[in-house]
């Protein structure tokens, strides 16, 4: 359970809520050795006259909480932590709890190990004001700005590769935004609807820009800093779940989602091919041999479409219950699907070749329809409820 904290004596959540100019979201991770340098920074570069407060939302396993309640003690302006037990989303999942604990009509986002240079705050939210912007983004490749503080050749061939997946992928939704992978950046609280967000990782400001982009965009330029102190938790892992947003996102409209489903049906001829090779060639009839290859195939397919395509929406069924209606919709497929070929040819006189190309795409359609339907759908418990009454 999420929980609230004040570290300030006698400052309660209640008084957080004062209103303010601008409320800066860090999430962290064990960072403790970044804090007090971090909250420095904030005090030396945002004037008086902007209010100002901070929210941490913390996802650590060591003493960072309790860093940031001793820090505070020396601040100006307002500093509570929200500390998650569990870290539902990663830092992208942090990030929208910081959103939704801000007061201010301004909102920035910036990492808590001091690569995000604090001086820019007052910057971003100047240059929103004067461009009646929804979006500030801190970008590093526009006039003025750097990457220089990314460590090694690797990484910043790996974020200049993400950047250009990601533009490639959403054009539209990203057109002036020259640096999607930015952790820095400012939005309005009132162009950005936090119950939409679905985020899973650290690029937070992709799912802004995809599921909630305000109207107006603006640029200001940045140097990305060396890190201060502790290590970079950029890893193999965070690099697949990235993968895994970006196909979430790509996928979110039925169109989209049915070519993605079209995709994956057809990469599970491969185990299904493999299998039916492997099985006859140990000498089983073909026809038992065809039957369980195929659901090696149903399973490859079952695999993705899990991570890829219904991600967000396994939560309303057991593993086992989806796996099992899922296996009930290819298998009755195959099953439909001879006979309809035979109707086809029978009935309305089609070659055999043109008949098996239309029942391919016919029972394609209504396995993608059942599988939406009756294995990802929520379970309509308000209408049971209501039969029950």
């Amino acid at each position: 359970m999420s929980e609230y904290t004040a570290p300030i004596p006698g400052l309660d959540a209640a008084e957080i809520a004062e209103p303010g100019a601008v409320t800066v979201v860090v999430p962290t991770f064990n960072e403790s050795a970044n804090i007090r340098r971090l909250l420095r920074l904030i005090t030396e570069s945002v004037p008086a006259r902007l209010p100002c407060e901070v929210v941490f939302v913390d996802d650590s396993t060591d003493d960072t909480p309790e860093v940031i309640r001793a820090a505070a003690q020396d601040c100006p302006f307002p500093v509570a932590v929200l500390h998650r037990a569990e870290p539902v989303g990663g830092l992208g999942g942090a990030v929208v709890e910081g959103l939704k604990a801000a007061t201010s009509e301004w909102i920035v986002v910036m990492d808590g190990d001091c690569q995000h240079p604090p001086s820019l705050i007052p910057e971003l939210v100047a240059t929103g004001e004067r461009a009646n912007a929804g979006l500030v983004v801190a970008s590093r490749y526009i006039e003025g700005g750097s990457r220089a503080g990314l460590a090694g050749g690797y990484r910043v061939a790996v974020s200049r590769g993400a950047t250009w997946l990601t533009k490639a992928l959403f054009p539209r939704r990203l057109h002036g935004i020259s640096d999607p992978m930015s952790g820095f950046f400012a939005i309005r609280r009132s162009a950005v609807s936090a119950g939409v967000l679905k985020p899973l990782g650290y690029k937070i400001l992709l799912e802004l820009a995809v599921r909630s982009r305000p109207g107006r965009v603006a640029e200001v330029p940045f140097v990305f800093q060396e890190r201060f102190a502790g290590e970079s938790k950029s890893t193999a892992q965070e690099g697949f779940r990235f993968l895994r947003h970006l196909a979430g996102l790509r996928t979110a409209s039925p169109v989209a989602r049915m070519v993605g489903f079209g995709l994956i049906g057809a990469s599970g001829f491969v185990p299904n091919l493999a299998g039916l090779w492997a099985l006859t060639d140990l000498g089983m009839h073909y026809v038992p041999a065809e039957i369980l290859a195929n659901q090696f195939g149903v399973a490859w397919n079952f695999l993705l479409i899990e991570q890829l395509l219904f991600r967000d929406r396994r939560a309303h069924r057991r593993w086992w219950d989806r796996l099992g209606r899922f296996t009930l919709l290819a298998n009755a497929d195959l099953v439909l699907r001879i006979p309809l070929i035979a109707l086809l040819v029978g009935r309305f006189g089609m070659g055999a070749l043109p008949a098996t190309a239309l029942a391919l795409v016919m029972t394609f359609v209504l396995r993608f329809v059942g599988t939406e339907a009756l294995v990802y759908l929520p379970r309509r418990r308000g209408s049971r409820a209501r039969r029950a009454a």
